[in-house]
């Protein structure tokens, strides 16, 4: 059975803790690729400034660009509205239903997994894997599996005031994204 990680997230910006999440839990369960899955519009989310889903899938494929293990899952970009993981994962398990998969969750979204939509059924269909961040317990009574992972305390929240302030992104996001970034003018750059 082929074991596929799914980290899914706004990823407005992606940045390096994104790589080094999915790096660390790749290597740890010997997945055989992990998807960067863009959410169209996320649930528990506030988004005041953003990047459009298309911009952010395009920043996602470049922040994955240099690891022929990480892929794009365009599932929820493509489909638009609020999306759900329940529904989401539950389309994935049934089209592929020869793939274990493991669901890539950082500690601020193991605080707050009991609130999820229909998680009771969700933790059923895919296995939850936590890494730790900076901030948060990282904590649930849920079941998880957790991978540890160098912590590294950096939001994309915290990069997009960096960039519309017009300080250094330099080392914290890959390169090719922000020079995606600038070109598109996203965050207030020029």
């Amino acid at each position: 059975m082929k074991k596929i990680g799914i980290m899914g997230g706004t990823f407005n910006p992606p940045h390096i803790g994104h790589l080094i999440m999915a790096n660390e839990v790749f290597h740890t369960l010997e997945l055989d690729e992990i998807r960067f899955m863009p959410n169209a519009i996320p649930p528990h989310k506030e988004q005041s400034i953003k990047a459009t889903s298309a911009q952010r899938l395009k920043m996602t494929e470049f922040a994955i660009e240099q690891n022929e293990h990480f892929k794009i899952e365009p599932i929820e970009i493509n489909e638009g509205g609020v999306s759900y993981s329940f529904d989401t994962i539950s389309k994935l398990v049934e089209s592929e239903p020869d793939v274990q998969f493991y669901f890539i969750i950082g500690g601020d979204m193991i605080d707050s997994l009991h609130t999820w939509y229909r998680i009771e059924e969700l933790v059923k269909i895919v296995q939850f894997v936590g890494v730790g961040r900076p901030g948060t317990l990282g904590k649930t009574t849920l079941p998880m599996m957790y991978v540890d992972a160098p912590l590294i305390d950096l939001s994309s929240t915290f990069l997009r005031n960096r960039l519309s302030n017009g300080q250094t992104v330099t080392y914290l996001l890959p390169e090719s994204v922000e020079t995606y970034i600038r070109k598109e003018g996203l965050y207030g750059t020029k």
